[in-house]
Parts: C-alpha cells; structure tokens; sequence
C-alpha cells in the first residue's frame, strides 16, 4: 500500500498543478481579451474621426503586442513544466511497482496449462457469482465454454435474490428462508432469524400509533427468542410507550438507525455461507489479497538469492522460502511446523508422531535414525522408527 500512496501522491501534484494552470490560463487569457478589446474601441473611435494614428496609441499598440507575447511565452512555459511533472509521474510508478513478477514462479508450474487454466476461469466464475454478477459469469461460461452445473449455482442465485431484496428492505424472502432452515441456524447458534423479526417489528414501529396494534401483534414472533433474548425483546416492547410521541425523539431513537440493515446483510451472508457450504468470501479474492501481501516480500527473496549466487536454494515447486505473516483472516488450517527442522510438514514430509507421544516430520525422523534405532530429540526413550505413526491435522 506505501507504493500505491507514492504513487497517488505523485498523481494529486499533477492535478493540481493541470487545476492551478487551468484557473491562470483562463484569468490570463480574459484579461488579455478585456485589454484588446478596450484597443480596439480606441482604434475604431479614432477611424471614424478620421484622425491620424497619435504617438500614444501607437505606443500601447506596441506594449499590447508586446503583451501579447509575454502572455503566451508564460503559458507555453506553465505547460512545459505540467510536462515534467506528469513523466515524474511515470517514474514513480517504474520506481515502486516491478513489471515483471513471473520470476517468482517457476515456469514448471504452469506445464498444464489447460488444466490451469479451466481452474482458473472456474475460480473466476465463483467469484462472479458470489458478488451478484450473474450475467457476466454466464457470458464467461459461453465465451470460455466452461460447464458449470445448476447444482452449482442455484446457492449463489439463492443468496443474490436474497440479498438483493434486502437492499430494497424487503425482509419477505429472507424470513422465508431462515424460517425453513430454523433447525440448521440453530446448531449453528445463529440469530439471524430473531433479528429478522426484530427488524420487521422495528418497521411496523416506524409507521407510527396507527401500526402499534399490528406490531403488538406480531411481537408474538419473539416467544420463541425469549430465553436468549430477552433483553432486546424487553427494549422492543418498551419502546412502544414513546410511539405516540415520536421514537425519533424518544430514547430509543437508535432503533431507527439505518446501520440495521446493513448488519443484517452481513449477518444473513455469513450464516447462509455456513449452511450453504460457501466461504463468505470468494476464494478469488482470498487469493488475490493474500498475493498482495506475499509478492512484494516474494521479489526481494528473488533479489537477494540471484544478488549472491545460490538459486539452487528456492526450487519454485511446493514451497516458500521463508514463513509469511498473512495474519489470522487467513488461517483456514492448522499448520505444524517440525520443532526440529523449523519446516512446515507438507504431503511428501508430513507429521510423524513418536511412540513417547512427540510429533517430528519424516525428514527430521530419518535425519535422528542412528543404527536402524531412533532416539526421540526431547526425551530418552529409544524406539523403532518403524513404529512412528503419520497424523492429519
């Protein structure tokens, strides 16, 4: 982000300066119009007197001219140096941002590329769906000739018609739905069905007195959120005693704020995702986001590798060379690093859990193996290594 923010910083002197040029060129060139004008009046009043050209208006034709002149010179000048500063702009984009980037993957990852490909577009087209897109996501099917199977799309077209009803703050479909799923919401400790309700109900409160029987009516809704919510059901109910007078005026004003629709957009697409089966974020843009972070760190590897001579040491296959700090949004698994060889266990070098209940990775293991014996690195106990056990995460 500190490349882009040099960057945008170069970009705003630019436009200021096109802002600035643009408000003195035009003051310049009114004022210069004024003054020619005013010349030529005199001029035109001197021919129908038909009096000859005097000294002084001779003189300030000279000095317009001159002006003239002057004036144009300092535009052109302004203007090469809005020049300058738009190839600063350029410059600054070549000094923060390394145009070529395939040099952190090995070209031997992209040998299947059809298959890379299809995993590619198909990724494209889940993310498309996801955000609403529906149509560009068909156009990319036909035009990429991917088969994508209505099993497939039918919970991302769910969740659009879902989300796009409650944009408009239609809370119809989205109730229907969490009503027909209540028994999956429940094990999965949602509340998005109780705050549907109580969105609807705050609705009816807004109609003001001439909807208090039919919001009394449906607070029936709340019997089975009692135990869990009492208390926001308690400040429901005791908001009705200010519906004569204005709830926009009455302490519980903030039953009014917008902000509710917003977190019942989020809230129905985190738990319809977790019902559903989908990440609440596309896995396009999980990856995109996580490339961002590790690219940068990726290219000054790359650097400093081929700066001292040892490319022998990154292999570009299945690996990093070093651990990267993506933070805890991006934890999806748990990961064992060997304590021994401070690697991360993989499928060719997974886990290996000993006899005395310490977990090392096969290399590590078959590093320690000393005459078909193996002697575990954190207690005495000897052991056949035959007897470690591989263990899943």
């Amino acid at each position: 982000m500190e490349q882009c923010a040099c960057v945008e910083r170069e970009l705003d002197k630019v436009l200021q300066k096109f802002l600035t040029y643009g408000q003195h060129c035009e003051q310049s060139l009114e004022e210069l119009l004024h003054y020619v004008g005013q010349l030529r009046a005199e001029l035109a009043s001197a021919a129908l007197q038909g009096t000859p050209l005097s000294a002084t208006l001779s003189l300030v034709m000279s000095q317009c001219c001159q002006k003239i002149k002057d004036t144009v010179q300092k535009l052109a000048s302004d203007h090469k140096d809005i020049h300058s500063s738009v190839s600063r702009v350029g410059k600054a984009i070549d000094r923060n941002f390394d145009s070529e980037i395939c040099g952190v993957v090995s070209d031997a990852v992209w040998d299947a590329r059809e298959q890379q490909q299809q995993i590619l577009q198909m990724a494209i087209v889940e993310h498309l769906y996801q955000q609403g897109m529906l149509s560009v996501a068909e156009e990319l099917c036909q035009e990429s000739t991917l088969n994508v199977d209505l099993d497939f799309k039918q919970p991302f077209l769910e969740l659009n018609r879902i989300l796009e009803a409650l944009h408009e703050q239609d809370l119809g479909p989205a109730l229907e739905w969490a009503v027909s799923h209540r028994q999956r919401l429940l094990e999965l400790n949602s509340s998005l069905e109780f705050k549907l309700h109580r969105l609807h109900f705050i609705r009816l409160l807004a109609g003001g007195p001439e909807k208090q029987l039919e919001a009394l009516s449906y607070a029936r809704h709340f019997q089975p959120f009692a135990q869990l919510h009492q208390r926001e059901i308690q400040v429901m109910m005791g908001s009705l005693v200010y519906l004569r007078l204005g709830l926009e005026k009455s302490p519980y004003c903030h039953l009014l704020d917008n902000s509710h629709w917003a977190e019942i957009c989020e809230t129905f697409t985190r738990d319809a995702c977790s019902l559903l089966g989908l990440s609440v974020e596309s896995p396009l843009s999980v990856s995109f986001a996580s490339g961002c972070v590790a690219l940068p760190v990726l290219m000054n590897i790359k650097a400093v590798i081929e700066q001292r001579q040892c490319t022998g040491v990154w292999s570009h296959k299945d690996e990093l060379p070093i651990e990267i700090e993506l933070g805890m949004k991006c934890w999806y698994h748990s990961v064992f690093a060997c304590p021994i060889l401070r690697q991360q266990t993989s499928d060719s070098n997974p886990p290996i859990k000993l006899i005395c209940g310490h977990v090392i990775s096969r290399d590590a293991l078959n590093k320690l193996i000393n005459g078909g014996k193996l002697k575990c690195p954190y207690c005495p106990m000897e052991q056949n290594p035959a007897d470690g056990k591989r263990i899943i995460f």
